[in-house]
């Protein structure tokens, strides 16, 4: 064997075991080899025996341009690798048009090309109106997934799609094999809530989740994968924060149909009742955060293998827009690409999950989803060398240095039981655990999933 350009040694997690003291060697790109024993020979050694060395995150949630000239694609990618994320894959409701046609969508791969700093899949979606004779176009172009909704979050960015338009989408994307993600959540009953209590001035911090019943999110659940059952697609439920979701999502799958279903670390580390008053609107997410009892019941699930994959539907918005005393007219969601990783690793430890479905959660599950998985998301010969060493130091998150556009986190102060030491993706050190180390640009890739069937 010819001398590796980087070995990497510590506890090495795979994709069928934890190896203790062992490595991962990289020529190129590209893993070489992986085992145990003395490491072949190589141009350059990092000795990181003491620390896990596993795949690099595929965070399949955010929402890096949803906020015009503050975050971008760019300045997400430099927390993706802080926080050891190596392919975000992110949604399509951009500011101000969501990527909803072929054009839109080579702009924003173009756009991975020239800022980024860590690989990039992207999600397409369609417009309100007659988007269906787009798909195809974007599927060509490398979609790698498609996400919809239910409830129109922001008219034209953010729109609602009705169900028979969302079967006719559903059956066209079925031919590619991608999945079918929607955001659920049903909107007469949302909006019906919201109007009850804001006239009785019930608008506190605890009122959102009042609001946001789970048979809001349920009901819309069962719409979700009855439309894949109906055409054969590949139906996907995007932030499961309920144990009965969970449920329904087994239902389908036990009848043979292609459901699948993912949960954000929030909805397992965060709980209403601990921490909504205290945070107030920083922890306003769609879903809403549920009791204790509910959390501890998505751990189960997380646990007994039920879980496609966890995500951290990070979207970076100002503290600016998340202060009015209204709950209701604070912006939902908040900055989450470098806590996804330390934040779920604590919680499985907590929880007696070990480090292998703690990687299968983050890594070869989503991007297995977004059919990358024959190059990402496994530390395996023939991969694409995306590699996180990460510490085994107990820490309270500070996001004062944070590398996002804001400087918040509902983390802010938890005790976290790892920290990221270094982030390489395909094989070139990105985050060295204080700083960036490549330049925006210098090398990220649009990630293109392997498609078995033509669109």
């Amino acid at each position: 064997m010819s001398e590796a350009d980087l070995v990497i040694r510590g506890d090495v997690v795979t994709p069928d075991r934890v190896i203790a003291d062992g490595y991962v060697a990289v020529s190129g790109e590209t893993i070489e080899s992986v085992g145990e024993g003395t490491p072949p020979a190589a141009a350059e050694v990092q000795d990181c025996r003491g620390s896990w060395i596993i795949p690099g995150v595929v965070d399949g949630q955010t929402h890096a341009a949803s906020q015009l000239n503050q975050e971008g694609l760019g300045r997400a990618s430099r927390a993706a690798a802080a926080g050891g994320v190596t392919v975000m894959v992110d949604m399509p409701y951009d500011d101000p048009k969501a990527i909803a046609s072929r054009e839109e969508f080579e702009r924003k791969a173009d756009e991975v090309k020239r800022d980024c700093h860590v690989d990039v899949a992207l999600h397409a979606t369609i417009g309100e109106d007659d988007g269906i004779a787009e798909i195809s176009g974007m599927i060509e172009a490398g979609a790698a997934a498609f996400k919809f909704s239910t409830f129109e979050a922001a008219p034209g960015r953010f729109p609602r799609i009705m169900e028979d338009d969302l079967e006719a989408a559903f059956t066209e994307i079925a031919k590619a094999g991608l999945a079918c993600g929607v955001h659920n959540q049903m909107q007469e009953m949302t909006r019906r809530n919201i109007a009850r209590l804001t006239e009785a001035g019930d608008t506190g911090w605890d009122a959102f989740a009042r609001a946001h019943t789970p048979l809001i999110e349920d009901l819309a659940s069962v719409i979700v994968y009855e439309l894949g059952a109906r055409t054969g697609a590949r139906g996907h439920v995007v932030h499961c924060s309920t144990s009965r979701g969970f449920e329904i999502c087994e239902m389908y799958r036990a009848a043979g149909h292609a459901a699948s279903i993912e949960t954000c670390v929030q909805y397992l580390m965060i709980s209403h009742e601990e921490h909504a008053e205290k945070l107030g609107a920083k922890v306003k997410h769609y879903p809403p955060m549920r009791p204790k009892a509910e959390t501890e019941l998505l751990w189960q699930h997380v646990a007994a293998g039920h879980c496609t994959f966890v995500s951290s539907d990070h979207v970076s918005w100002g503290l600016e827009r998340k202060g009015d005393p209204n709950i209701f007219k604070n912006t939902s969601g908040g900055p989450g690409l470098e806590t996804l990783l330390p934040a779920f690793w604590t919680g499985c430890e907590e929880h007696g999950i070990g480090p292998r479905m703690a990687v299968k959660m983050l890594c070869d599950g989503p991007a297995d989803h977004f059919l990358i998985g024959d190059r990402k998301g496994r530390l395996a010969p023939g991969h694409d060398a995306d590699i996180v060493i990460l510490k085994k130091e107990p820490h309270n998150f500070d996001p004062s240095n944070s590398q996002s556009a804001v400087t918040w986190s509902s983390f802010g102060g938890r005790r976290f039981n790892v920290k990221v030491a270094a982030t390489y993706c395909r094989g070139e050190l990105v985050w060295d655990g204080s700083e960036i180390k490549n330049q925006a640009g210098g090398g990220a890739r649009f990630v293109r999933p392997t498609l078995s069937n033509a669109a």
